[in-house]
C-alpha cells in the first residue's frame, strides 16, 4: 500500500512544474527527453532561458546601482569647480599657464553657473554688493591720501623722533598697525615699505626686522575694525554688527596685539636692536605733499570715520567718502583710478559665486552634521579650524566658506567676531598668509632687500600664537 502511494510521488516528481497565463504559453510542451520545451511565444522572443536569468540579473543589478541624474552631475561638478578654484587661489597660480588668483574666481564663478549649480540671477545675487562698494569706497579714500603725500609725511614725522632702533621700531609697528586699523591695510603696506627700507639705509640699520614690523602690524592693526582687511569687511556683512561693535570688541585684541608684535620682534632681532643709540640724524625735511589734496582727503576721511561711528551704513559712508574725493580740478581723474585694485574686486565677486553655488548643490544635512562635530560653537575649535583653513587657502577665501557653518550657531555674532580675529592673525603664520605680506615682500625686493619664508617664519609663528591666545582670552 506503502508502495502503491509513493508510485505517484516519484512519476510527480520528473513532471515539469505547472505554468499559467505567458509562461504557459512559452513553456507549455515537453520534449522527447522529458524536458520542457519552448512554445510559440519563446520562440518568436528569440529568449533562451540562460538569456532570461542574465536579464533578470541585470535588470535587479540596475535597481542597485541608478544611473546619475543632471541633478548628480551638476553637484559633482560644483565639487570639482570650487576644489579647482581654491587650489589656484591657495598656490597663486596654474603651471603652464597664466591664470591667476583673480582669474580663477572670474572662471570659477562662470563655471558655476555653466555646469547648473547656480542660475544667472543667483549668480548675481549671490555677490554682496555692500562689500564691494565699502572696498571700493575705502580704495579710492587712501588713493587720494597717497597722491598727496599723507603717508610719507606720517612715517618722516614719526621717524624723525627715533633716537634708538626700538623707538624706531616703535615708530613703525605704530604707524603701520594705527593706519591699518581705519584704512586697508593693504595700501598702508605699499604705501610705507619703501619709505622704511630707505629710512633705515640712511640710518646704517638692517631693514629686515622693520619690514617685518610692517607686514605684521599691519596685519595685527586691521583686526581692530571692519575697514581693517576684506576679511574683515565681508564679516561685517555677514554678521551685522556696526562699525562702532565691531572696534569695541576688537580693537583692545589688536592693540595687546600690537604691543606683543614689537615684544616678539625686539627679543628674537637682539643684534639690531641692542645697540646704544642711532646715528645723530642729518636735519628733517619734509616731504613735498600736494597741500590742498592732504587737507581735503584728511577731512573727508574723518568724516568718514565719524559717520561709521554714527552707525551709517558703512558701504554707504565709504563709498560716498571716496565719490566726493573725485570732485577736484587738480588731480587727473586717471591717476586715482589707477590706485584702485580692481582685480581684488574681481576676485572677491568671483569668489562669492564660487562659494554661494558649492553651498546651493552642497550644503545637505548630512553636511551640517559632520560640521556640528567639530564643535564650532566652542571658541577654541572655532578659531584652530579658521587659522588652518586661513593658512591654506588664504583669510578671504577661509571666511567665505565658513559663512554656512557659521550662521546656524547659537551666537553667530560672536563667532564672526572670533573668525574676523584667527582669519587676521593667521596672516602671519606664514609669509603667503596674507597679501599685506606678499605685498611687502614684493616692495622690498625691488629695494634690493629679499625677505626668505623661513625668516619670515621665524618670527611670524611666536607672533601668531601669541596674538591668537591673546584673542580667544579677551573675546
Amino acid at each position: 500500500m506503502g508502495a502503491r502511494l509513493a508510485m505517484p510521488q516519484a512519476a510527480g516528481a520528473g513532471l515539469p512544474p505547472r505554468r499559467s497565463g505567458a509562461a504557459a504559453k512559452d513553456w507549455d510542451r515537453d520534449g522527447d527527453d522529458g524536458k520542457p520545451r519552448p512554445g510559440p511565444g519563446a520562440r518568436r522572443s528569440g529568449v533562451s532561458p540562460g538569456q532570461g536569468a542574465r536579464r533578470a540579473a541585470g535588470a535587479a543589478a540596475a535597481d542597485g546601482a541608478r544611473p546619475m541624474s543632471p541633478g548628480d552631475l551638476s553637484r559633482v561638478a560644483a565639487v570639482l569647480v570650487f576644489l579647482a578654484t581654491y587650489a589656484v587661489v591657495a598656490i597663486g597660480r596654474v603651471p603652464g599657464l597664466r591664470l591667476d588668483r583673480t582669474g580663477a574666481a572670474v572662471l570659477g564663478g562662470a563655471l558655476m553657473v555653466g555646469c547648473g549649480a547656480l542660475t544667472e540671477r543667483q549668480a548675481f545675487e549671490a555677490i554682496d554688493l555692500g562689500t564691494l562698494s565699502l572696498l571700493l569706497g575705502m580704495m579710492l579714500l587712501v588713493a587720494n591720501l597717497r597722491l598727496a603725500g599723507f603717508f610719507r609725511l606720517v612715517t618722516v614725522m614719526a621717524a624723525a623722533r627715533a633716537r634708538h632702533p626700538a623707538t624706531l621700531l616703535a615708530a613703525v609697528v605704530l604707524v603701520s598697525g594705527g593706519l591699518s586699523a581705519v584704512l586697508v591695510n593693504d595700501t598702508v603696506c605699499l604705501a610705507i615699505t619703501p619709505l622704511v627700507v630707505a629710512l633705515a639705509r640712511h640710518l646704517r640699520r638692517d631693514p629686515l626686522p622693520y619690514l617685518l614690523a610692517i607686514a605684521m602690524a599691519a596685519n595685527i592693526g586691521s583686526a581692530a575694525t571692519i575697514t581693517g582687511n576684506p576679511q574683515n569687511m565681508i564679516v561685517g556683512g555677514f554678521s551685522g554688527l556696526s562699525w562702532a561693535e565691531f572696534a569695541l570688541s576688537l580693537a583692545p585684541v589688536a592693540a595687546l596685539g600690537l604691543l606683543a608684535c614689537f615684544l616678539v620682534i625686539l627679543l628674537l632681532h637682539p643684534g639690531e636692536f641692542l645697540v646704544a643709540r642711532l646715528p645723530p640724524p642729518a636735519p628733517t625735511r619734509l616731504p613735498r605733499i600736494h597741500r590742498p589734496l592732504a587737507v581735503k582727503s584728511a577731512l573727508v576721511a574723518l568724516g568718514v570715520v565719524l559717520a561709521f561711528l554714527a552707525g551709517v551704513p558703512v558701504a554707504l559712508a565709504s563709498l560716498l567718502g571716496g565719490a566726493l574725493l573725485l570732485l577736484t580740478r587738480r588731480v587727473k581723474p586717471e591717476k586715482v583710478w589707477r590706485e584702485v585694485d580692481w582685480p581684488l574686486l574681481a576676485m572677491f565677486a568671483g569668489l562669492f559665486v564660487v562659494v554661494a553655488g558649492l553651498e546651493r548643490t552642497m550644503l545637505t544635512p548630512d553636511v551640517l552634521a559632520a560640521a556640528a562635530r567639530l564643535h564650532l560653537d566652542d571658541p577654541l575649535s572655532l578659531t584652530v579650524v579658521t587659522t588652518i583653513l586661513s593658512s591654506l587657502v588664504s583669510n578671504v577665501p577661509a571666511v567665505l566658506v565658513l559663512k554656512p557653518f557659521v550662521e546656524p550657531l547659537a551666537d553667530p555674532q560672536r563667532a564672526w567676531l572670533l573668525v574676523a580675529m584667527a582669519s587676521t592673525m593667521a596672516g602671519n603664520l606664514t609669509l603667503v598668509g596674507s597679501v599685506a605680506n606678499l605685498i611687502v615682500a614684493q616692495r622690498a625686493k625691488a629695494e634690493g632687500v629679499h625677505i626668505g619664508f623661513w625668516r619670515y617664519a621665524r618670527t611670524g609663528i611666536p607672533i601668531t600664537l601669541v596674538t591668537l591666545a591673546i584673542g580667544l582670552c579677551l573675546r
